[in-house]
This record gives C-alpha cells, sequence and structure tokens, in this order.
C-alpha cells in the first residue's frame, strides 16, 4: 500500500524545493493538500511522479506536473486575499492548492465528467470564455498550454493583476507572467515548461494556397 504522506513529501522535496520554490506558502499548500484525492481511482499509485497525470477520457485532460504548477503559483505572488480563477481545473487540485493560500478561487471546468470528480466547487462553461461574472481577479491560473497570447483574459484581470499560462508547444513553450496594465496585458517568460494544450486554446489552422 502506497504511503501517501511520504509520497507527498518525496515530491515537494525532489520536484518543488530543488526547482527554485521560495514561497513557503506554496510548499506548506503542497505538503497539505492530498494529490492522491484528485486522481481516478486506479492512478492513485501515480500521483506524485514527476509528469502532466491523465485525469480525464482518452488522456486528452492532464493534471499539471507538480513542478510546473509550483512555479507557476511561486510566480504569481499570490497574497491571501486575492482572488483567483483557475481554467480548467480539470479535478480540482490545483484549486485546492490555491485555496491553501489566496482568498476566493472560481473553478473553472467545461468536462461535465472531470467536474464531476473534482473535490471543488466548480463553475462550468467554456475554458476560452473565462467567468467574467465572478471577477475581476488578482489572479488567473491557465492549467495547460495555449498556442495564443490569452490577451482575451485581459478584462477578468484587476488593474495589476497577473496570469500565469504556459504559451506555445514543445520544444519552444515558455511558462508565462503576464499583468495587466490599464487596458494593456504585457508578458514575459519566467521559465522553460511544457503542458497539455487547453481544449480551445489552439492557434487557428492557417491555409496555403
Amino acid at each position: 500500500m502506497t504511503d501517501f504522506s511520504a509520497a507527498r513529501r518525496n515530491m515537494v522535496d525532489g520536484q518543488v524545493r530543488t526547482a527554485d520554490v521560495a514561497d513557503l506558502r506554496v510548499i506548506a499548500a503542497m505538503l497539505e493538500v492530498a494529490r492522491e484525492r484528485f486522481v481516478p481511482p486506479a492512478a492513485t499509485a501515480l500521483a506524485y511522479l514527476d509528469f502532466d497525470l491523465p485525469v480525464g477520457a482518452g488522456g486528452t485532460r492532464r493534471l499539471l506536473k507538480p513542478m510546473v504548477l509550483a512555479k507557476l503559483l511561486n510566480a504569481a505572488d499570490l497574497s491571501p486575499t486575492d482572488r483567483v480563477l483557475d481554467v480548467g481545473c480539470g479535478t480540482g487540485y490545483a484549486a485546492a492548492v490555491l485555496a491553501s493560500i489566496a482568498g476566493p478561487v472560481v473553478a473553472l471546468e467545461q468536462d461535465a465528467g472531470l467536474a464531476k470528480m473534482a473535490n471543488v466547487e466548480v463553475v462550468s462553461g467554456p475554458l476560452v470564455k473565462g467567468w467574467p461574472q465572478g471577477g475581476p481577479y488578482d489572479v488567473i491560473l491557465l492549467e495547460g498550454a495555449s498556442e495564443v497570447e490569452p490577451q482575451a483574459f485581459c478584462s477578468q484581470l484587476t488593474d495589476g493583476g497577473r496570469l500565469l499560462c504556459v504559451l506555445g508547444s514543445p520544444p519552444g513553450a515558455k511558462a508565462m507572467l503576464y499583468r495587466r496594465s490599464g487596458d494593456e496585458m504585457g508578458g514575459r517568460a519566467i521559465f522553460d515548461a511544457a503542458a497539455p494544450l487547453l481544449p480551445g486554446f489552439a492557434k487557428p489552422p492557417v491555409f496555403a494556397f
């Protein structure tokens, strides 16, 4: 039988602390939240491994690998009063971690099967539209990759609000930190990363004639 407490400590010590995650609140939250509760029963033994863990039908939806999630949250510089939108929350693991650090968390999911599995309260709707009725948000997290700049979310951020995501496809994908200033949102790369593409966030096809 898997010792999940030991596996959780090993995940944090081997995947999070070694990845330059300095925010002790992120470390404490990832030590506290039981990741095995957010994966299909047949996959609990895989809950703390260093990979994007499949949770949806067909393996198209996955939990972000612990290191990538931890570094994104570290870069978000969360405060206890921050209102957060978690886009593509899946089964709710990152939303549970966020709720241990920040203020209210709105977890958005469009897959009814994943929303039913989630161990957090979930709102349902297309991921690409966000959840403007719950905003504005201090922080927005996209739990997966986007092939297009997430400028459509600018209006859902507070002035100075931050958006974290993985932009692009391997091998050139980067974790990005965006910040709203007035009516614009500028971003910068913060580390190399890869993540599964979120539904609706693919680059539109280009037709050649």
